[in-house]
């Protein structure tokens, strides 16, 4: 499959096994920048909206853009950390965020990750999440299926929903909690663990068969989400907002994502 974007004439981007595993090969890339710099003294400056930035996060982030640029020309890249210079919306796009999960990262918990995904007409239709301190990294690509690598095995990967009459397996954010998240599972009918987890590895845990929905109902950006969206969606899982409307992404949408249920079946992600 062949995307052309809006506003690029003649510039393609094939979502298939070559293209994924050159994003993953710039994942690892970043990953490797990143723990140069988690093993020494972590300095951290306070961004506008309050949230901490690194060298960790400049650094992968110059990593990533450098190589899409070199292999996608004139595709349009939205990162965290920086933004392409061409002001358009492009129908193809990535999205990218160098280092997912930096108050993680800050606390050494090793739960951060480099989150690339290939946006098609608002959908994720690739994605790869990297853990370089675990050493775990998940795949997806349309019709290429999901898969994870860990202690240099890589397997296929699918959800796995809890047996019927056993706990429902809840997974939420380590540095997020909120109120709204405390009714939601106030008022889950079935029996339930909570698993708290830091950044877009509660997408993957879902999507490996290790939980069964992630609810969200404080803010996220589109850059923290769509590359673990695609991983789970290939998966075999979804993740839609509190209408039941699949999460979307696009250059024309507001950064900032609307509250969101990620589940491995649309029965979970109806609960709540």
């Amino acid at each position: 499959m062949t995307t052309e974007p809006h506003g690029h004439a003649g510039t393609a981007v094939a979502c298939d096994d070559t293209t994924l595993q050159l994003l993953c090969g710039l994942a690892e890339e970043a990953g490797r920048e990143i723990m140069a710099v988690y093993a020494g003294e972590v300095a951290a400056w306070q961004k506008a909206d309050a949230s901490p930035l690194t060298e960790a996060d400049l650094r992968a982030d110059r990593v990533i853009r450098t190589g899409l640029e070199r292999a996608f020309p004139g595709v349009f890249i939205l990162s965290e950390e920086s933004t392409s210079p061409d002001g358009g919306t492009p129908g193809t796009f990535f999205l990218v965020d160098p280092l997912d999960g930096t108050k993680e990262f800050l606390k050494r918990n090793g739960e951060f990750t480099v989150n690339i995904a290939l946006i098609e007409n608002g959908t994720p239709v690739a994605g790869v999440v990297f853990a370089p301190a675990l050493d775990e990294l998940f795949a997806a690509a349309a019709g290429c299926g999901a898969t994870k690598r860990a202690g240099g095995v890589t397997s296929p990967i699918r959800v796995a929903p809890s047996p019927a009459g056993t706990p429902l397996r809840v997974i939420a954010s380590r540095s997020h909690a909120d109120a709204d998240l405390a009714a939601w599972l106030g008022a889950l009918g079935p029996s339930h663990t909570l698993v708290s987890v830091g950044s877009s590895l509660k997408f993957c845990r879902i999507a490996e068969g290790a939980a069964d929905v992630y609810p969200r109902f404080g803010p996220t950006s589109q850059w923290d989400t769509a590359a673990a969206q695609a991983v789970l969606e290939i998966a075999g899982g979804l993740v839609v907002d509190l209408g039941g409307a699949p999460l979307r992404y696009g250059l024309e949408r507001p950064i900032l994502n609307p509250a969101f249920l990620a589940a491995a079946t649309p029965a979970l992600a109806a609960l709540g």
